[in-house]
């Protein structure tokens, strides 16, 4: 598949018109990792968005003793590093590939080049992020409540 394709099956486009997402190709790239790579690695800070377009990434981070955590395993339409993206913070957790992937790249100061000539295009993908953003953290109270649930039903704490 080519740039444009995997553009145009992004979350991040879902609201865009197909000439939209050829404005997005100028700026965006393609990154083909292999299995084991590392995307991106926890406390270190960039201003990418990585869109997860073929492939699995662990979301791990690190504990003090023993094998890392591992988070979250994302496939498809999966978003890594929007946090760095958005607003510059160190990353919270470590990505590393399952198996060879395809990732879209999007720079923030690429996206931030378009504010002027496609304010539209630079609108409905940050509202992308945030709704992708908005699912991830319904899961996580999801689980955060039936985690909550199952410890309350089980006797409670020790």
């Amino acid at each position: 598949m080519h740039l444009l394709e995997y553009i145009k099956g992004s979350p991040i486009t879902q609201d865009l018109t197909p000439s939209d997402c050829e404005v997005l190709e100028g700026i965006m790239g393609l990154r083909q990792v292999g299995e084991g790579d590392v995307v991106l690695r926890e406390g270190e800070t960039d201003h990418t968005l990585y869109v997860v377009a073929e492939g699995r990434i662990r979301v791990v981070q690190e504990v003090a003793r023993g094998e890392p955590l591992v988070l979250h395993v994302m496939g498809p339409g999966g978003l890594c590093g929007e946090m760095g993206f958005v607003d510059g913070a160190p990353h919270s957790a470590t990505l590393i590939t399952e198996c060879d992937s395809v990732l879209l790249s999007l720079e923030r100061s690429a996206l931030e080049s378009l504010v002027q000539s496609h304010p539209h295009v630079v609108y409905h993908v940050m509202r992308a992020i945030v709704r992708l953003g908005h699912q991830v953290l319904k899961r996580m109270n999801h689980h955060h409540l039936e985690m909550n649930k199952y410890i309350t039903q089980a006797g409670g704490y020790s």
